[in-house]
């Protein structure tokens, strides 16, 4: 059984990877960059603040109970964790507490770029595609972080300051694409967490994951699942 459950999965890799390998080819005018472990290695750092900011009220989180959650508004996050743990907070005190956790953020985060990334970027640019970056950071953040060369070559940039909802709605992604004017068989989105995924996928898109920040089993909803960038840039000769 085991072996014939490999083999299925390998046969819906190669088909995935048929599939994606045309859209590039025919199709695709646009890709679409998640930005914290996609672009840079912050995972660690936001899992350093919110850790800071839940202890104050007597909250213990592991590194996966926040990675899990990358892409959502930090007030829904505090939410969710709050209903987990079984406390309620007014919704002056949580907002207080998502800003603790953006300013501490700010103070401890070294961003890093992943290897290849700013070469894929502007090897994408060069070739003609066009390109968004929707993220559940907020817009403050994303200024802090990346540094102009990384996002000037970005013509679209969706915040959660600019959508009802944040992932794992498909809002952000139909967002980008509204403000792209391309039909989601036209774009492609390059994600690295289940809620990113499932608002890519809500969308219509066609979503390759790449494996920085959970294990692959964390990622089974995207068409195809790398392990690096270096490894998806391969599909963009």
């Amino acid at each position: 059984m085991r072996k014939l459950l490999s083999q299925q999965n390998r046969i819906e890799a190669i088909e995935a990877m048929d599939r994606i390998e045309a859209l590039v080819r025919q199709k695709c005018k646009a890709v679409l960059f998640d930005m914290d472990g996609v672009i840079v290695h912050t995972m660690p750092d936001h899992f350093r603040a919110w850790q800071k900011v839940l202890e104050s009220i007597g909250i213990q989180v592991d590194e996966f109970e926040i990675y899990a959650r990358e892409g959502e508004p930090g007030m829904v996050t505090l939410s969710e964790l709050l209903a987990k743990y079984g406390k309620k907070l007014p919704q002056e005190q949580m907002r207080r507490l998502v800003q603790w956790k953006e300013s501490l953020f700010k103070q401890i985060a070294s961003p890093r770029l992943f290897s290849g990334v700013e070469d894929f970027i502007s090897q994408l640019k060069n070739q003609g595609y066009r390109l968004a970056l929707v993220t559940g950071t907020s817009k403050n953040e994303v200024d802090s972080i990346l540094p102009s060369r990384v996002a000037d070559p970005f013509e679209v940039v969706i915040t959660p300051e600019l959508v009802s909802r944040g992932k794992p709605a498909p809002d952000p992604y139909l967002a980008a694409l509204d403000k792209l004017g391309l039909k989601p068989d036209e774009a492609l989105v390059i994600e690295n967490a289940p809620y990113g995924i499932r608002s890519a996928k809500g969308a219509g898109l066609v979503c390759i994951a790449v494996a920085t920040s959970l294990p692959r089993e964390y990622l089974q909803d995207a068409d195809l699942i790398f392990d690096s960038i270096e490894e998806v840039r391969k599909l963009f000769p």
